[in-house]
Order: structure tokens, then C-alpha cells, then sequence
């Protein structure tokens, strides 16, 4: 066997071509925090305007920006920036990094590792439900500013809505590597002039900062318990994007994102929801559009165009984690294999997926004419979020007991805090299910069984075939005894398997009754870890004069590129020429039958999520006049009959 050694370094390639804080901290400012740092355009205001209707008064105001205020510290500074932070699985973050990382090799329990890994499913179908809505109630509440500045423009909002998200999603192919370096510079004008416009109103009502005390909170839940209860679902609005602050950490790492929130970004957050409450003391009528009741009548304009600036970056970095986030799933096995482009040479985390990029459209713009104001909208908007953050909270406790091994007398009293909070905040926004909050979870769920599915459907695909299919030592041995033919080329068998022998190599002997000179089964496997160091991928096997495996090892985050990873193979002492290689692609097609193993209905969901797929070239990125694709019915019943098999 030669095998090149592995190494420990650090892997994240973006990380290794950090280049100086204050960059990164501008650049984190732009991409990490556009989301929650539009959220004033409607949270405070959803408070007392949503569904519930809820009248104002100083009081209510008080325990509103109290509510806030605390909000936003613990569940963002001490939760997510100063806790979950803490738990990068090789420098990148994200729910399912973190299920990854919760699930590792210190979970020897196959159960609870299964229940980990469920968990993870579960909050990455979250994020897109929740995914859904952040773009639409951002754009809408930015552009509906349109109608202080002139009444008769309220007709256009939704038009001019559909408009600027239209052109968002149609960008999006061409990546975001050179619209992005604007994004830092624009959040910064954005949270100074957020942070004025509440300093201002501040200083007209100073009393307002008596809100920091939490006995404004406390007091308000004790007077008006029920009428509290219902605002938790409205405050949770102004945590929207939170969980950005973690998947993004790959891209910039802890510290300047560290930086940029307790600078700039959440001084500038506090400064402006005091703001809104100093204004709904002096003047309650204003709530309703607190946040643009703050701008002077001759800055409206200006303001209208910065918020829709700030909110279409805060919609990209919601797209762009949803691209991030389905790449994940497809190397880890939990969605087909669809076609993915990366859009910049320099930085690996930049990707574009189709498939991902048209159902977001079609979604996000149906929900803008669907709901057509961003209230209606911010109704629906809550359960999705919060649930992602129950589910956080659990994994990171995981994580603190099993990998960082701390004392369960600091583990269990942070957890039980956290806990209480999410669940105090799902509980609230339970109460906006008939109002829209349906929507995300339903499409949550919807994601959540397709995703399973296809989880499950893949492990009983790859035992069914390997129980039908000699092993590879086996293969090469009959083969080299019957002394068959062979021909003066090069294929390569991509597969699964690193015991059994591809389907579609077993299929060709039976049928050509020859093999090929130089046949190389590439066995492609995904590393718990983000990235792989392109130099430690490749492991090489000689089984016989003709048949060589070839086992390529990824990150859950690196690009799959099989015909520029086979070129190392030279380094190895193999040569192959990629010019005249044949690549050889099984397509399995799935006959539902009755079966204890997997539901019929199941099984049919399976075989159509694989019809879904493009041709596999796209996504081995594999020469596509050099790749063919073999077929063959399997039966998932057949994984009843698996029995393990090691590598020799």
C-alpha cells in the first residue's frame, strides 16, 4: 500500500490567507451581522403591532426594551459569540459542523450519535424554513419606508420588492466576491447611522436607559404575564440572523467577529432600539414605523435607500449560507448529488447551487405577494428560529460535556439558562402558528423528511449493492485467474465502497468479457472535518497488475475536483494520463417493494430524489465527454442480506 501521511494543520484555506484583523473585522461587520442589523426596521415595532395588537404605555415600553436589551445579550453575546463560538470543528462553524463535531469519535454510543446526527438534520432544515422569510420581511420592511416619504408610493412596495429580489437571485451565479468587499464599508455607514438616529431620540428621553435594569423585564412578565408572553414572540425579531454568527465563523474566524459585534455592532443595536422606545414614550401613535419615525422628514429618502442596501446584504448572507449549508448535506450524504459551482478561484467558501438558488426564488417571492407587508410576515417568522436555537443549545451541551470535559456543575447550570430562554421564546411564538408561523415549519419539516430520506435511502443503497457484489481483493483475483482480455486504456470507477466492487465494474466484465489494462476503482469518502489538505487526500492500493484502488478523502466543505486530485496520483508512483481516461459513473435505479426496512412511500420519495440529480459529472467535476454512466435496478430489500466486510 502507499499512502501519502496525513497532517494536523490547519485546513481552512481561508482562514491561512488572513490577511489582518481590522479587514476581516470590517468584512464580518458586512457579511455576518447584515441580518440581524436590519432587524430594527421592524422588531421593535412588531412588539406592539403584530398579531396580538398589544396597546402601548411607558411601562410596556420599559419591559419591551428591557425584554430587548437582555435578548440580545444573552442569547447573542453570552450564548452564541462567547459559548457556541468556542465550538469551531477545524476553524468552520454552522449546526451541522457542530453536529458533526458533537457526534465525534468521543460518542462511542451508536444510538445517541444517530440521535446527534438527527438533531443536526433537523436544525439545518430549520435554517432554510426560517431561510425563506428573512429576505422577503427584510426587503419589504426596508422599501415600505417608501410610503412616509410619499403615500401615494404604497401601491409599489411589493412591485419594487419582487424587483430588487428578482435581480438578487439572478446575481447570484456570478458570486459575491466582488460585491462583497462593499458589504463591510456599507454595514459600518449603516450601524453608525442606526446607532445616531437612536442616540438622538435617547438623549430626548434619557429615562429610557433605566431600561439595561432586567426588573424592567421581570416586572413587566409579573404585572402582565400574558401580554409579556406574547411579545417574547415578537422580540425574538430582533435576534433574526443570530445563527449567522457561528456558520460564518469559518470565513473570518472568532476573533473579528468577536470584534465587530461588541464595537460596533451591538452598541450601535442598543442606541437605536432605546431609541424607538424613548420615541413610543413621547409619542405612541409612532410605533407603528418607530424605527423610520426616527429619521428627520428631509433624510427619509436617503435612509430608505441605505435600509434596502443594508437589506438585500442582509438577504445574500442568508443565500449564500443556504448554498454553504446544502453543500454540507450533499458531501455528508444527506442530499443527491447536485450540480455546485464555485464562483471564485481565491476563496474556497464561495459557492453557487442552482437547484438551492431557484427554489429560494420562487419561494421568497411568492411569500412577498403571498403576505405583501412585512408585518404579516414577521408573524410568520419566530417558531422556525427558536426551535434552531433548542437545538443549539442541546448540541453544544453535548459538546462542553463530551469534548471540552467541563464539570457538569458549570455545564448543566449555562444549558439550563439557555434552555429556558429558547424554550420560553418557542412557547411565545407558538401562539403565531394561525398567523403564518405554519409556513417555515411546515417547510421545515417537508426538508427535514427529505433530507432523512435520502440519509437512509443511501445507507440501504450501499448495503443492498454491497451485498450483492464480491469484494474487491475477490474481484481482482478471479479476474487475473480467468486471464481475461484487456484493452490499452484507463478507466476509473467512482464508487462508494471500499470493500465491495463497484456494481458498475462487475456490470462491464460480465458484458464485455474484457477489462481494461488499467482499471482504478477511486473510492470518494468525506472526512468529519471541514477540510482535507489536497497533498493528504489520496491513498493508494495495488490489488493486481490491473487493477489499482484509489481511495480520496474530503472535507464536508472542500470542492470536489476528482480529475485534478487524480493528477497527485504521480506523486505516488502511478501514472495516469487524464486526457484519454474514461470515468465510469454508477446511476442505480430504485424498485420500491414492500419492505421492513424502509416504507414503500419512502422508497419511491428515494428514487425520485435521485432522478432529481444532473448528470454526475457536474459534480465530480469529471471531463463530461470522458464520463459515462452506467445502470442498474436495485432492490433496497437486498440490505437485509449486508454483512460487514473489512478492507484486507
Amino acid at each position: 500500500m502507499i499512502k501519502k501521511p496525513s497532517s494536523e494543520t490547519s485546513t481552512n484555506g481561508t482562514v491561512a490567507k488572513r490577511t489582518g484583523l481590522p479587514l476581516l473585522t470590517l468584512g464580518a461587520l458586512g457579511i455576518v451581522f447584515g441580518d440581524i442589523g436590519t432587524s430594527p426596521l421592524y422588531a421593535f415595532s412588531e412588539i406592539f403591532g403584530n398579531s396580538h395588537s398589544i396597546p402601548v404605555n411607558e411601562s410596556r415600553v420599559m419591559g419591551a426594551a428591557s425584554l430587548v436589551f437582555w435578548t440580545l445579550t444573552m442569547i447573542v453575546s453570552v450564548k452564541y459569540v462567547l459559548v457556541v463560538m468556542r465550538a469551531d470543528n477545524k476553524g468552520e462553524g454552522g449546526i451541522m459542523a457542530l453536529a458533526s463535531l458533537a457526534a465525534g469519535p468521543k460518542f462511542h454510543i451508536a444510538k445517541a450519535k444517530n440521535w446527534i446526527l438527527t438533531a443536526g438534520i433537523l436544525g439545518a432544515a430549520l435554517f432554510y424554513g426560517d431561510g425563506m422569510i428573512t429576505p422577503a420581511v427584510s426587503v419589504l420592511s426596508a422599501v415600505e419606508g417608501l410610503e412616509l416619504v410619499n403615500p401615494s408610493f404604497g401601491n409599489w412596495v411589493v412591485p419594487i420588492a419582487v424587483v430588487i429580489l428578482l435581480i438578487l437571485f439572478m446575481v447570484q451565479r456570478f458570486g459575491t466576491h466582488i460585491i462583497g468587499k462593499a458589504f463591510g464599508p456599507v454595514m459600518l455607514v449603516w450601524f453608525v447611522a442606526i446607532g445616531l438616529l437612536g442616540l438622538v431620540s435617547v438623549i430626548g428621553n434619557p429615562e429610557v436607559i433605566q431600561a439595561i435594569n432586567p426588573m424592567h423585564a421581570v416586572n413587566f412578565f409579573l404585572g402582565e404575564t400574558w401580554i409579556a408572553f406574547l411579545a417574547l414572540g415578537s422580540v425574538v425579531l430582533c435576534v433574526t440572523g443570530a445563527e449567522a454568527l457561528y456558520a460564518d465563523m469559518g470565513q473570518f474566524g472568532a476573533k473579528p467577529i468577536r470584534i465587530s459585534w461588541f464595537a460596533i455592532a451591538v452598541p450601535a443595536l442598543y442606541l437605536n432600539y432605546f431609541g424607538q422606545a424613548a420615541l413610543a414614550i413621547r409619542n405612541p401613535e409612532a410605533v407603528d414605523s418607530s424605527f423610520y419615525s426616527l429619521v428627520p422628514a428631509s433624510m427619509q429618502l436617503i435612509m430608505v435607500i441605505l435600509a434596502t442596501v443594508a437589506t438585500v446584504i442582509a438577504s445574500q448572507a442568508v443565500i449564500s449560507g443556504a448554498f454553504s449549508m446544502t453543500r454540507q448535506a450533499i458531501h455528508l450524504g444527506y442530499l443527491p448529488k447536485l450540480q455546485i459551482r464555485h464562483t471564485s478561484d481565491t476563496e474556497r467558501g464561495q459557492v453557487y447551487i442552482p437547484a438551492v438558488n431557484w427554489a429560494l426564488m420562487v419561494f421568497v417571492i411568492g411569500l412577498v405577494v403571498a403576505f405583501r407587508d412585512s408585518s404579516n410576515l414577521s408573524s410568520a417568522y419566530g417558531i422556525a428560529v427558536t426551535a434552531t436555537f433548542v437545538v443549539t443549545t442541546t448540541l453544544i451541551t453535548v459538546v462542553a460535556i463530551k469534548r471540552w470535559k467541563l464539570s457538569l456543575w458549570i455545564v448543566i447550570p449555562m444549558s439550563t439558562v439557555f434552555l429556558v430562554i429558547d424554550l420560553a421564546f418557542f412557547a411565545s411564538n407558538l401562539t403565531k402558528f394561525g398567523h403564518g408561523g405554519w409556513f417555515p415549519i411546515l417547510i421545515a419539516g417537508i426538508i427535514f423528511v427529505l433530507l432523512g430520506t435520502w440519509a437512509k435511502g443511501n445507507r440501504l443503497l450501499r448495503k443492498a449493492i454491497a451485498s450483492k457484489n464480491p469484494s474487491l481483493q475477490d474481484f481482482a483475483h478471479q479476474v487475473e485467474v480467468q486471464n481475461l482480455p484487456t484493452t490499452p486504456t484507463t478507466e476509473v470507477f467512482i464508487t462508494q465502497f471500499e470493500v465491495a466492487t463497484p456494481p458498475a465494474l462487475v456490470e462491464q466484465v460480465a458484458k464485455m468479457s474484457s477489462v481494461a489494462g488499467n482499471s482504478i476503482i477511486l473510492t470518494v469518502k468525506t472526512a468529519n472535518r471541514p477540510w482535507m489538505p489536497r497533498e493528504n487526500r489520496l491513498e493508494v492500493s495495488q490489488l493486481s497488475p490491473h487493477f489499482t484502488q484509489v481511495i480520496v478523502t474530503y472535507g464536508f466543505m472542500d470542492k470536489v475536483d476528482l480529475a485534478d486530485d487524480l493528477t497527485l496520483m504521480d506523486e505516488l508512483g502511478v501514472t495516469v494520463d487524464p486526457s484519454t481516461t474514461t470515468w465510469v459513473v454508477f446511476v442505480p435505479a430504485i424498485k420500491p417493494g414492500k419492505s421492513k426496512l424502509m416504507p414503500r412511500p419512502q422508497q419511491i420519495l428515494f428514487d425520485y430524489l435521485s432522478r432529481l440529480a444532473p448528470n454526475q459529472e457536474f459534480y465530480w467535476n469529471t471531463p463530461r465527454a470522458q464520463t459515462v454512466q452506467l445502470g442498474n435496478v436495485i432492490n433496497l430489500d437486498d440490505a437485509k442480506n449486508y454483512k460487514p466486510r473489512s478492507r484486507s
